[in-house]
């Protein structure tokens, strides 16, 4: 089994993975410089770097690397711990750089107006593959959008019943409409995917979020949405509108961990009497979402 054709299926199937490799190595150790292991999302492996307990602690190394989406690197002195004396080696040691492998970030634009057009750009040069999905023909086509992975014109209602979302995927909401904002948002927050941001000001948002828990949709899933979607940079044109979300989309792919200025207000702490309108409804205007 080849475990560069591996890797390549492993991400075209938009699953986790992590890949040792020994990177230097002194004395006797159990296998050889460059050894690689792919651990795979479900636990199973590809490859060998020599197995016994080293390889025992790489596997669950790789798990968490997989999941904190960070490498690292583990060192093994055999000469020194006991336990890694199987009878296969007379002592070394070895380091073993454990790096993840990770699903293309699949990024979905629901709307095909100014924004999404400029945030296509800047998100597409960030190395995400953009989907593009908007009713309207005239708007989601190829001239637009030349370089999308996908482009689907069609009801909105009929391209989310074919869309199936991943845990990797980050999904923004920036169609003409508050209608089709909200009946999109309801689709979005019953998927795993990693991320959901939705355009538009505070008062508009706290509108749909109150429609749709009174529907029936529990609260606690809107918890994770950013909206109004974007870093707080002052953004208006429609230009620096899609720099700010590329900002957040990044923020968020690379677990930024200290604390950024987001707009959304579900993240804060205020009471509903403290929302007050201000430049983030710039965001909101028709005429850039258009």
């Amino acid at each position: 089994m080849d475990l560069y054709e591996e890797i390549v299926q492993l991400r075209r199937d938009g699953r986790r993975g992590a890949l040792a490799t020994i990177v230097s190595s002194q004395g006797s150790i159990p296998s050889f410089k460059t050894a690689k292991m792919l651990v795979r999302d479900d636990g199973s492996i590809v490859g060998t770097i020599g197995g016994g307990c080293v390889e025992a602690e790489v596997w669950q190394a790789a798990r968490e690397v997989m999941e904190s989406e960070k490498p690292r690197t583990l060192k093994f002195n055999l000469n020194q711990n006991p336990k890694y004396d199987t009878g296969l080696v007379c002592g070394g040691t070895l380091d073993i750089f454990i790096e993840p492998v990770l699903p293309p970030a699949l990024l979905y634009l629901f709307g095909a107006g100014h924004v999404a057009v400029n945030l296509y750009k800047v998100a597409s040069n960030a190395g995400f593959d953009v989907t593009i999905v908007d009713d309207r023909e005239a708007y989601a086509s190829r001239e637009r959008f030349p370089d999308a992975k996908e482009i689907i014109a069609e009801d909105f209602d009929k391209a989310m019943a074919r869309l199936s979302p991943g845990e990797s995927a980050y999904i923004v909401i920036l169609t003409r409409g508050h209608r089709d904002d909200m009946r999109i948002l309801r689709w979005a927050v019953q998927t795993p995917a990693r991320y959901i941001g939705m355009i538009g000001s505070k008062r508009k948002t706290i509108a749909i979020f109150r429609e749709l828990t009174a529907e029936g949709i529990p609260a606690e899933p809107f918890k994770r949405v950013h909206a109004p979607v974007g870093l707080d940079i002052g953004a208006v044109t429609p230009e620096e509108i899609a720099v700010a979300i590329t900002a957040e989309l990044i923020a968020h792919r690379r677990h930024a961990e200290r604390e950024l200025p987001h707009m959304s207000w579900f993240h804060r702490a205020r009471s509903e009497d403290d929302e007050v309108e201000n430049g983030v409804d710039a965001l909101a205007d028709d005429d850039l979402r258009r």
